[in-house]
């Protein structure tokens, strides 16, 4: 069983991964992704601030957010294997 942080971290880090994949760098003035997991619920809140970019950043932090969930749904199905 993956500990919490082990959660946390794997779903921050696809989340991020999403935002910079589809933003340049220095688009991006301001990216925050918080990510909580606490009695098995997890919670992923992403907003990104590219506003010189045409990529729509509530559909990017959508996608960042979904990209979470999906990365710990697989740490645990890995954990089950």
């Amino acid at each position: 069983m993956p500990t919490d942080a082990e959660v946390v971290e794997v779903a921050a880090d696809a989340a991020e991964n999403v935002v910079f994949s589809r933003f340049d760098a220095s688009d991006v003035d301001d990216v925050d992704v918080t990510v909580t997991f606490e009695d098995g619920v997890l919670e992923v809140d992403v907003y990104v601030n590219a506003p010189d970019s045409r990529v729509d950043e509530t559909r990017v932090a959508d996608d960042a957010a979904l990209a979470a969930r999906s990365a710990v749904d697989d740490l645990f199905a890995d954990e089950e294997n």
